[in-house]
């Protein structure tokens, strides 16, 4: 039997919107609340450091008004370390941050930086929080991440989503076989491996198929579909793709 699929809905672009006009609305924490209805395995949240979306008293919100698990998307700095360590999410995720970047562009570099990030995961990982680092399928960063001491990789699979939307089916194809590679070795050395970015229903699918992947975090699409059919039947059509895919 295949291993379950679970389905964490990111739920930053709700507080872009709401950041847009300054006001009080869309909550982020009510999305949430609606994904956690609509049957969302877990919710994700970045708190970039110009807080360009979810800010400081919306992770506070969420650690205490939800009942899945959260996975707190951080870049590795001294400020994000601290705030995990008093909130003490589920799981925090590690991704590369830019501050002139529109979103994540892509995987971080944990090779080149291999002695700091262990210093940094550690205290994490001693506090009981899953880490997990956002990396590309480069077998040299899966290494990295288990020799860190991380215990999940989430692969990114931007470049995949891409390049089916430009037309590059053959470039698509060769990414593709190229996460499936990197899937399955991260799961020689143990590492629990998740996927995102990007993902839509169109291309969830082939992702989904990967027997070694526990967990996809999708957000933009989601909140983007929600505009016209609502937040609510847009994560149950993206959790029947991902049960059929894997079934």
């Amino acid at each position: 039997m295949p291993k379950p699929l679970r389905l964490g809905v990111n739920i930053d672009h709700v507080a872009t919107v709401r950041n847009a006009r300054g006001s009080a609305y869309p909550d982020p924490l009510r999305a949430a609340r609606l994904a956690e209805q609509a049957g969302a395995d877990g919710i994700t949240a970045h708190l970039r450091e110009d807080r360009r979306h979810i800010r400081d008293a919306d992770i506070d919100a969420l650690r205490s008004g939800i009942d899945i698990p959260l996975n707190f998307e951080m870049a590795a700095t001294p400020e994000m370390q601290e705030i995990a360590l008093r909130h003490l999410p589920h799981a925090c995720c590690i991704v590369p941050e830019k501050r002139e970047e529109v979103t994540t562009e892509g995987g971080l570099d944990v090779a080149g930086d291999l002695s700091r990030l262990t210093d940094y995961v550690g205290p994490l990982v001693e506090a009981g929080i899953r880490v997990s680092m956002f990396i590309g399928h480069d077998p040299a960063q899966i290494e990295a991440s288990a020799k860190i001491g991380a215990q999940v990789i989430e692969l990114h699979t931007g470049h995949f989503c891409d390049m089916h939307y430009a037309g590059d089916f053959a470039a698509r194809d060769a990414e593709l076989e190229a996460l499936k590679a990197g899937a399955a070795y991260a799961d020689s050395l143990g590492l629990e491996v998740h996927a995102g970015h990007g993902l839509t229903y169109e291309t969830v699918e082939p992702i989904a198929e990967m027997k070694q992947i526990r967990e996809l975090n999708i957000g933009h699409f989601l909140i983007s579909e929600a505009i016209f059919v609502g937040l609510g039947p847009a994560i149950v059509h993206m959790r029947k793709l991902m049960d059929a895919a894997r079934g």
